[in-house]
């Protein structure tokens, strides 16, 4: 079997941190690294986060610090209210001896590419600092990048503003660059994760498995559903990450539709929304595959056997 050839990007983040668990071990991928970006939390707290999750669940992946900042903006949103102090409050964590790599996730990126063959697939899961610092700093990785399949954005209603998503309003200018790279993209937007409610009854069946993996699942989500509940109302969080990590797997878990779709950098009230022309007004070519509907039977089926795999 070919393994799918992945970079994680992400800001873990409780959903962050569940998309680590079903890319480590899961036979139809290879993970070549986890890339972090400042996000649900500062560099800082979601480098640790994806350092713990990694040590604490054995996942012998090199984790890569990445960029602290928006590219242009001087104003850092981090989601705390979701998230919590740490950006992964709910699960303990044992003392930390796992360390980042010394090379800076954009130069990681950028030397994986260029010795790659154009076999990789970029993963972002938070802003898209990273990815679009990489693009900037060697334009020659954009030809060898084979796909971006990202979680972000939404052809509907947003979730910090009325026209913004969460990790494309923290880096607008970052998501124009990625958007605008010519690049296959797939967008797992909130209209998608929205689907994927981790309602109580899936927090209890998963932790009937009695893994290691599933202990966290259940932590991560118990809180993080709680969270939720308080500021939108809902009786279960969206698993937004994982739906990026499950359409790998199996793409036919997720159905998508190709729309032309830019990114608003230059609008007060409307900055990060995600413009997608479902209806194909414009008469553009279409340049995102935009994820519209979850099976959701096949989703947590998936995210089931990604918790079995582990002791």
């Amino acid at each position: 079997m070919d393994k799918r050839k992945i970079i994680l990007d992400c800001d873990p983040g409780h959903d962050d941190a569940v998309a680590i668990m079903m890319a480590a071990k899961h036979p139809k991928i290879n993970l070549l690294g986890i890339t972090v970006v400042a996000g649900n939390q500062t560099i800082e707290k979601t480098t640790r986060n994806a350092l713990n999750v990694c040590q604490y669940l054995n996942i012998n992946v090199p984790v890569y610090e990445g960029c602290s900042h928006p590219m242009i903006r001087t104003r850092q949103v981090i989601a705390e209210d979701i998230h919590g102090e740490t950006g992964l409050d709910g699960p303990t964590f044992g003392s930390l001896t796992k360390k980042s790599e010394d090379k800076h996730a954009v130069n990681y990126i950028i030397d994986t590419l260029m010795e790659s063959e154009g076999d990789i697939t970029l993963v972002p899961t938070g802003p898209l600092t990273n990815i679009a610092m990489a693009m900037r700093m060697e334009p020659r990785i954009v030809d060898k990048i084979q796909e971006i399949v990202l979680m972000g954005g939404a052809y509907q209603l947003g979730n910090v503003t009325p026209a913004a998503e969460f990790n494309i309003l923290a880096d607008a200018e970052a998501a124009y660059v990625v958007f605008t790279s010519g690049r296959p993209i797939v967008m797992m937007g909130l209209d998608l994760t929205r689907q994927a409610l981790c309602y109580p009854s899936i927090v209890d069946r998963m932790k009937n498995i009695d893994t290691k993996a599933a202990h966290l699942f259940t932590d991560l989500m118990r809180f993080f559903g709680q969270q939720q509940k308080e500021v939108f109302g809902w009786e279960g969080g969206p698993l937004h990450d994982p739906t990026c990590i499950a359409y790998l797997i199996d793409p036919s878990c997720i159905e998508v539709k190709p729309m032309y779709t830019e990114v608003e950098i230059r609008s007060e009230k409307c900055y990060g929304r995600t413009l997608c022309d479902y209806f194909n007004t414009t008469k553009k070519e279409p340049n995102v595959l935009v994820a519209v509907k979850l099976h959701k039977e096949k989703f947590w089926d998936i995210v089931e056997n990604c918790i079995r795999l582990y002791n």
